[in-house]
């Protein structure tokens, strides 16, 4: 049986996601342990899963658009998509006991740490390109063509590489920690661009990933079935909201909710299970 109550925090998280272009992993997943007592395996793969179907709908939008740097994300793929795929075969490979139940939780805790770091980061990237523009200081239109740029390929594939591993593991961190890397590695590059590579290299990454907690058995439809009824309508009202909510101040307020969520699954007990 659907659980209305984990649909519609489903939704809730979906709209957030469109609103603010964060990673929904880093809502999600916390959400799903705090909330609801999803076991840790069982809220990192049916995230996954959900987000495989709901990505693409993003990294979509941002290639008609022309906010892709392709070169690039095909860079940030070779290293993320075989790391997100071994770090979802970890969990399988170590035994479904307790022990990697808590590493999970743990790893999640300390990757929504970074997370909300990464969205304050995010923020003030977007909140100095806004001022330059503004100022007629060079700011850089997310619908110019991309700057030609050297890409620096050992560090984009180690990017990936790590990045992939945290997802594989966690379900946490596509969004966040890559955005601050590429920001750090390629100042040039727009932030509406940023956004547009790291949405195209997700997709691959993130079905990997998936594939990798459906072939170790963590898949659980009871969790997966009221993300996607909630998700996906709540993405594309998001999406259709954006334009008109201030999304610097939301993604602001929701970093402290990410850094809280993530200290409790460092330390403190997850409630007993409601769904």
């Amino acid at each position: 049986m659907v659980s209305p109550t984990l649909t519609l925090g489903s939704f809730g998280v979906a709209v957030l996601v469109g609103l603010t272009g964060m990673g929904g992993g880093a809502l999600l997943t916390p959400m799903l342990m705090l909330a609801f007592g999803v076991p840790p395996l069982a809220a990192v793969s049916s995230d996954l899963v959900a987000s495989a179907v709901t990505r693409p709908i993003g990294a979509f939008v941002h290639l008609r658009r022309g906010t892709v740097h392709l070169r690039l994300a095909g860079w940030l793929s070779a290293g993320s998509v075989p790391s997100a795929f071994a770090g979802g075969l970890i969990g399988w490979w170590a035994g479904p006991d307790r022990e990697i139940q808590a590493v999970t939780e743990r790893a999640t805790g300390a990757v929504l740490v970074l997370a909300a770091i990464g969205i304050v980061a995010r923020t003030a990237l977007s909140s100095r390109e806004g001022s330059m523009a503004a100022r007629g200081g060079g700011g850089s239109s997310v619908t110019a063509p991309a700057p030609d740029f050297f890409v620096r390929k050992f560090p984009t594939v180690m990017i990936g590489i790590i990045v992939g591993l945290a997802v594989g593991i966690t379900s946490t961190g596509s969004g966040t920690l890559v955005l601050a890397a590429l920001a750090a590695l390629y100042p040039a590059l727009p932030a509406g661009r940023l956004v547009g590579t790291d949405l195209a290299q997700a997709v691959p990454m993130i079905f990997a990933a998936a594939l990798a907690h459906a072939i170790a058995g963590d898949v659980h439809l009871a969790v997966t079935a009221p993300l996607l009824l909630g998700g996906v309508p709540g993405i594309i009202v998001g999406s259709l909201l954006a334009p008109r909510v201030p999304g610097g101040l939301l993604r602001a307020s929701l970093s402290v909710l990410i850094l809280v969520s993530g200290l409790s699954l460092i330390g403190l007990p997850r409630p007993r299970p409601c769904w």
